[in-house]
């Protein structure tokens, strides 16, 4: 079949493929920098001689044994860690650690007072610290074990020559100088050097990008994760492991370590939340030693404040959500590999796409445009003649033969007979027979091969040659492979009837997901390596750009240089963002391309199938490893798909904007109740003098630790039901602004603070009968009573928080979701109980029933001020420019899109 480059082999030769990838040697063994070689003579400081030199019974098990011990299994390096090594780094985490000073902290207070009340309040933080550590790292572990166990059932097994006998066994056991027996439909375990023997076809899709199999010859070097299409060979291991191709690219994976984007933002929120904390700490730790108060008092009210500027349920519910979001992608049939990932999609701008096996079936298909070139010849009779040009009562030997017999009626071809066959050959470059029709018994031949050579034997070449070449060249532009047909006539002279047109197709659903994508906000971008014409044409049916650029502008960077290079961003960033995607690339080009994009500022997605694309799947914020993608892809991706076609994609887009919805509704939540309680303990502590009002009243007013922890426990912990919460996808990505949600945080925040010094004020002031307290008619109150009230308060406001923070609008403007009302009632209901039965001392004391339902009607009133005061700030923002008013996906235009992906799907 003609590549469309005048005429070449219908089944691209080897020497044809290397110098279109970017100047590759011709036995294929260059595929770029990733595949540096050492000394040409040795291989890991042996002799290759010596390994290669293998005799035709294959090595001794024991030769194997001792080669196994010396070079090692036949698989990638991981950097692995022990599963309780994982835990214990957990514990060690910037927030954790917080934690831990506050437990040491307090521990050390209940040690040199011997209280009890001190060592409940130390049990009850050691209970959060638990929680906030074993909550993440098993919902990590769960997403890990589904990677695994993917990766387990997809084991690979090689066939192995040894001491005369042949016999299948576990792939990752192979070594160099083994002999495996190589076949049709079988995977090259290892990068191995083909010995004597017929030529091989073989896929290298994987490796290059490449739809068609290339020809190897006995000599030629295949590629560990290509896989042969036809033929059956012996060939001597070369190299296994980190040693192959494949395992040099995997370097680049390797090298990819470092935190994720959303432990960034989680990280940040938590030190600017913490540096507060202790700036507040050491104002009133410094304002209580002066005034007096003894040091272990003092130290004791430090943890308090200290405790309350921990964000304690941040990651626990942050991490909770992720996991239900990556429980609703599993049932979409994606696995979730990281869970910060999630988070990482809903923000992913540019997405970067393979296009053989992602964008593309990866499977050639028969066109429905058949130019012909004799008159009154159309495309069935065309077919039929491909047809008689093969063995069509036997199985298709190949992928060719496949589309050509499936596309004629077989039961027609029984009227003719197969008298001669001349099967394909790589040097004469075409197929030939001679059939006879039954019923006249005149027999004819008939050919198909390159285009340029059955031409030549054509009697009408001179009429139509132009035609002919104007017609493959038209081709070759548009990236479409070309089989040329021919037969004889009744003066046995050769005519040119017409020329079939291949192509890989996209997937059925890979231009509805394009458009959902653009819809969104996402821009794709192809980057394949396949030759462009190909790239550029697939670009033109898929609806995208076709300004598509070769490797020759982009640098053939080292894995080491690519990974301590800073500077990709400024040289290429540009040139990658403007352009709709680069073809002919090597492995080490698209880990380029995804970097200079990262460092551009893009959140940056990459999907891919093949070995090749496993660097940039590592590289990219998100890597998605579509269905069918090869071991080192799926190792290396952050989602790998488990169905056919990239309409999830779309569905994981949906749903990842969802769930970054309801994780920022969660932090604003956060950030406004610890400014309320942190600036609560700092201004009571400050401006507040209770014994001012009662002698027997402490010189500052303070909530006990065990108080502030059961807030959390209850709010915090019942919190966790915000993942649940209805929200609406946004069109657009979405972002961290870390400085709009502070401003919006604080609006409710200090809304509820000022609610709260309110009511501390008057009811301080309860003793006094001209007070307002006394003129409402409300009971006079004892300190342990104030405290127990505070606490109510500031549990109730902090729960009516969530309410204000779930939308910009007013905050009955979406409903809630049934479980998060649920939540609301069992957490408020228990403080209310709490407040009512104080059942844990320290000095607090229950309140009345009656007094409870005022600061119920107190609480709620000041909620809707608080709301107020949200919607005023977005106003605000929205007038200035700071905030877009950005349209959100409703649910019925998601059912929608789903459905008309399903309708391509069946289609």
């Amino acid at each position: 079949m003609g590549r469309g480059r005048g005429g070449d082999d219908e089944r691209k030769d080897v020497s044809g493929s290397a110098p279109l990838l970017g100047g590759g040697k011709k036995d294929g063994s260059d595929y770029g920098a990733s595949s540096d070689k050492e000394d040409d003579k040795y291989y890991m400081g042996v002799d290759k001689d010596l390994l290669m030199n293998t005799p035709e019974e294959g090595l001794t098990e024991v030769e194997a044994a001792a080669r196994l011990e010396q070079f090692g299994p036949n698989k990638l390096r991981e950097k692995e860690r022990h599963i309780w090594w994982k835990l214990v780094l957990e514990f060690v985490q910037p927030m954790p650690l917080m934690i831990w000073m506050a437990i040491g902290i307090e521990s050390l207070e209940a040690y040199l007072h011997s209280s009890r009340d001190s060592w409940i309040d130390v049990g009850v933080l050691l209970v959060l610290q638990l929680l906030n550590v074993l909550v993440g790292f098993i919902e990590e572990l769960k997403a890990g074990d589904a990677i695994a166990a993917l990766r387990e059932s997809l084991k690979p097994e090689a066939t192995v020559k040894r001491q005369g006998k042949v016999y299948t066994m576990d792939a990752t056991t192979l070594v160099p100088g083994d002999i495996v027996c190589l076949g049709a439909g079988g995977a090259i375990p290892a990068d191995c050097v083909l010995r004597a023997g017929k030529p091989l076809q073989v896929d290298q899709a994987a490796l290059t990008g490449e739809s068609l199999p290339v020809t190897m010859y006995p000599g030629g070097n295949a590629k560990m994760g290509s896989t042969v299409t036809r033929g059956e060979i012996e060939a001597t291991v070369s190299a296994t492991g980190s040693q192959t191709f494949f395992g040099k690219t995997a370097d680049l994976v390797q090298g990819v370590d470092e935190l994720g984007h959303f432990e960034k933002v989680l990280n940040e929120i938590m030190v600017l939340l913490v540096l507060s904390g202790v700036v507040v700490c050491a104002v009133v730790f410094l304002y209580l030693i002066t005034i007096g108060v003894d040091f272990w008092e003092v130290l004791a009210f430090n943890v308090v404040l200290l405790v309350a500027s921990i964000p304690i349920a941040l990651r626990v519910v942050c991490t909770t959500t992720l996991a239900l979001g990556c429980h609703e992608l599993a049932a979409e049939k994606a696995i979730v590999a990281r869970l910060s990932s999630v988070e990482e999609l809903a923000g992913m701008t540019i997405l970067c796409s393979d296009k053989t096996g992602t964008l593309t079936l990866n499977k050639m298909a028969l066109q429905e445009h058949l130019p012909t070139f004799v008159p009154g010849v159309d495309r069935d009779e065309v077919l039929t003649m491909a047809a008689l040009a093969a063995k069509w009562w036997e199985p298709p030997k190949d992928a060719l033969d496949t589309l050509v017999l499936n596309a004629v009626d077989l039961s027609s071809l029984g009227a003719y007979e197969q008298t001669d066959y001349v099967p394909f050959d790589p040097t004469i470059k075409k197929t030939e027979s001679t059939v006879m029709l039954k019923a006249t018994g005149i027999s004819f031949q008939v050919a198909k091969g390159a285009p340029h050579v059955l031409l030549e034997m054509c009697e009408n070449r001179d009429v139509i040659r132009d035609d002919v070449e104007a017609k493959v060249l038209e081709l070759a532009h548009r990236g479409i492979r070309s089989l040329a047909v021919a037969r004889t006539r009744a003066d046995g002279a050769w005519e040119f009837l017409g020329i079939l047109t291949f192509l890989d197709p996209p997937r059925p659903d890979t231009k509805h997901t394009i458009d959902c994508a653009a819809a969104f906000g996402v821009s794709i971008k192809m980057i394949t390596g396949d030759h462009r014409a190909i790239a550029e044409e697939t670009c033109r049916t898929l609806g995208m750009g076709t300004n598509v650029l070769g490797p020759e502008r982009l640098p053939l960077m080292s894995a080491e240089d690519l990974e301590n290079c800073t500077t990709l961003g400024r040289d290429y960033g540009e040139l990658c963002r403007q352009t709709d995607g680069f073809a002919q690339v090597f492995p080490e080009h698209k880990y380029l391309i995804v970097e200079a994009l990262r460092q551009q500022g893009f959140l940056t997605g990459m999907t891919g199938d093949g070995v090749n694309d496993a660097p940039a799947l590592k590289r990219a914020d998100v890597g998605i490893a579509v269905q069918g993608a090869t071991n080192a892809a799926q190792a290396a991706a952050d989602i790998v798909l488990t169905q056919p076609g990239l309409s999830t994609i779309v569905t994981a887009i949906v749903t990842s904007r969802k769930i970054f919805q309801r994780m920022k509704n969660f932090v604003i939540y956060r950030i406004a109740c610890t400014e309320q309680l942190l600036f609560f303990f700092f201004m009571s502590c400050i401006f507040y003098h209770p014994n001012e009002f009662n002698d027997d009243w402490p010189s500052y007013f303070y909530i006990p630790v065990i108080a502030l922890v059961t807030i959390t426990i209850l709010n915090d912990g019942t919190i966790i039901s915000v993942a649940y919460d209805n929200v609406h996808a946004s069109q657009l990505p979405e972002k961290w602004d870390l400085n709009i949600l502070y401003i919006v945080s604080s609006s409710i925040g200090l809304t509820a603070l000022a609610s709260s010094l309110v009511l501390l004020s008057y009811a301080l002031s309860s003793s006094d009968p001209n007070s307002h307290w006394a003129h409402a008619g409300l009971p006079q109150l004892t300190y342990g009573e104030i405290q127990t009230l505070m606490y109510l308060k500031i549990s109730l406001s902090d729960y009516f928080s969530v309410f204000n923070s779930r939308t910009k609008g007013w905050l009955w403007s979406r409903a809630p979701s049934v479980i998060l009302v649920g939540a609301f009632v069992l957490a408020t209901g228990a403080s209310t109980w709490l407040s009512v039965y104080w059942p844990f001392g320290n000095g607090m004391k229950g309140i009345s029933w009656t007094l409870a339902g005022y600061c119920w009607l107190y609480v709620t009133f000041w909620a809707l001020v608080q709301d107020a005061a949200k919607v005023l700030t977005y106003a605000v923002l929205q007038r200035v420019g700071w905030v877009e008013s950005v349209e959100v996906i409703d649910e019925v235009a998601l059912k929608k899109s789903r459905e008309a992906l399903n309708t391509v799907e069946i289609d």
